[in-house]
């Protein structure tokens, strides 16, 4: 299925332009017939240059994915054949990229292949959790109900990831202007203010003679300092890429300091809400373990999964390994022991979902207050250097006089 730019004239003989979806350029026509529209030209958009290069700028997004499964889930309660839906949707999505996507699955789901099978073409956009859930719900029968625990889901750990981002954009605004007002400072006005103090002949604070050398070595070398910088910033990206840097990265941000308790924390809401959709699924438990792995996205949790899995393949508990781990509280293996006992784990591990949470987002307020005073002080640091070594000796040379 793909997408065509149109030009029409609707009965009131205006020009209406726009986007829509069709099989070929005949179903089209149709469509935009339905609509009363009288076809002016119709072209295949989604090869051409303007498609490549919208696509490029705009990539598909969390919060798309986060609309498309609120309506699609709304669309199913409402008994609105898939296909149908399907179109719908595609209609109304503005991401040209996204749109291009959920043509090529609706065309694939026309032809007779199931939804699940159609959502892992594309697994940079519908992860193998995503797929999963919906075969779950696609082999009980329960596609509809499936769709609104999937909905929620994705709806939650959108919400969660904005929260963390949030926290983290007033910090990295302050950090930024602190590098460029240094930039500018070194770069364009110390120099000129380096030749009026150098002419008076007078001796210079340490502080003033530090900042001087500190803008003439970055004046002197910053190609070579720019070409190390981007070096090591690719090297680790290809590092990150191996297995070992892989790790070493993961276990970093399990155990820095102030935000590896919140990175703790927000894989186990990960894991916890993950499984708990899965077992609502229908989904086994040793396979819901194997999927929830990957959705974590870090491998010393995934590495404590697997375990879990061969565990449980033994005939072993699912908590017997979480128990053991550093890296889990005593609470969630203490709670999903009941769970397990009980018959209720999905429920317990709802629970567990909904009180680590709470506990994130307090943690994120707490560093927001935290990192102000932090970066106010910061600040000062860098105006009282910049007042020591600038500001003084051109007050003391005007105090001569």
């Amino acid at each position: 299925m793909a997408i065509f730019s149109y030009k029409a004239r609707d009965s009131k003989n205006r020009i209406k332009r726009g986007k829509v979806v069709g099989s070929n350029q005949v179903e089209a026509a149709k469509s935009l017939k339905k609509k009363n529209l009288s076809v002016v030209y119709l072209k295949d958009f989604s090869d051409s240059l303007e498609f490549k290069i919208t696509a490029f700028l705009n990539p598909v997004k969390a919060k798309d994915l986060v609309v498309f499964s609120r309506q699609f889930s709304i669309m199913m309660m409402a008994n609105v054949p898939i296909i149908e839906s399907l179109k719908i949707i595609v209609e109304q999505t503005e991401n040209v990229k996204f749109k291009n996507i959920l043509a090529d699955v609706a065309y694939d789901v026309d032809n007779g292949l199931f939804l699940s099978d159609a959502l892992k073409k594309h697994p940079h956009i519908f992860s193998t959790f995503y797929a999963n859930v919906v075969k779950a719900g696609e082999t009980s029968g329960k596609l509809d109900e499936v769709l609104n625990y999937l909905a929620d889901e994705v709806e939650k750990d959108y919400d969660l990831t904005k929260k963390f981002k949030g926290a983290m954009i007033y910090p990295a605004f302050v950090m930024s202007g602190l590098v460029i007002a240094g930039f500018v400072f070194l770069f364009f006005v110390l120099p000129e203010l380096t030749v009026i103090l150098q002419e008076t002949g007078a001796t210079l604070p340490l502080a003033t003679r530090i900042i001087i050398g500190l803008a003439d070595f970055l004046q002197a070398y910053y190609l070579p300092l720019i070409i190390v910088l981007v070096t090591v910033v690719f090297g680790l990206r290809l590092f990150f890429k191996t297995k070992v840097g892989e790790r070493n990265r993961d276990l970093f941000l399990v155990k820095a300091p102030i935000i590896g308790p919140i990175f703790q924390l927000i894989y186990l809401i990960r894991f916890s809400r993950s499984f708990r959709t899965l077992l609502r699924g229908g989904v086994t438990v040793t396979k819901s373990l194997s999927i929830v792995g990957d959705i974590v996205r870090n491998t010393v949790y995934k590495d404590i999964i697997a375990e879990t899995i061969d565990d449980v393949n033994e005939g072993g508990s699912i908590v017997s390994v979480l128990e053991n781990s550093d890296y889990v509280p005593k609470m969630i293996p203490e709670m999903m022991a009941i769970g397990e006992k009980t018959g209720r784990l999905d429920e317990v591990l709802e629970e567990i979902a909904k009180f680590y949470d709470k506990e994130v987002r307090v943690k994120l307020d707490n560093l927001n207050t935290m990192l102000e005073p932090i970066i106010m002080v910061i600040m000062g640091v860098g105006v009282g250097i910049m007042v020591a070594a600038i500001i003084m000796p051109m007050y003391n040379l005007a105090s001569q006089f």
